[in-house]
């Protein structure tokens, strides 16, 4: 990622913001809810939404985490 892709971002959720290359979405997507497992956190609707509906497009994606200690 690029400093200026990631000053885009911000600290915006998949409803908000996706890697311009099409090609990242499904990893970006993956390592967003390995995030979200890890540390347990809580996804809002629109969060859900998108990432749902997102990952349609990536039928083949597995997450992969670790849960924290």
């Amino acid at each position: 990622m690029t400093a200026r892709s990631n000053r885009a971002k911000a600290d915006r959720d998949p409803s908000e913001w996706m890697p311009s290359a099409a090609g990242a979405h499904c990893r970006y997507l993956t390592e967003w809810v390995a995030t979200k497992l890890r540390w347990g956190l809580t996804v809002d609707p629109a969060e859900r939404g998108a990432l749902v509906g997102r990952a349609e497009d990536c039928p083949a994606a597995l997450v992969h985490f670790t849960p924290s200690p």
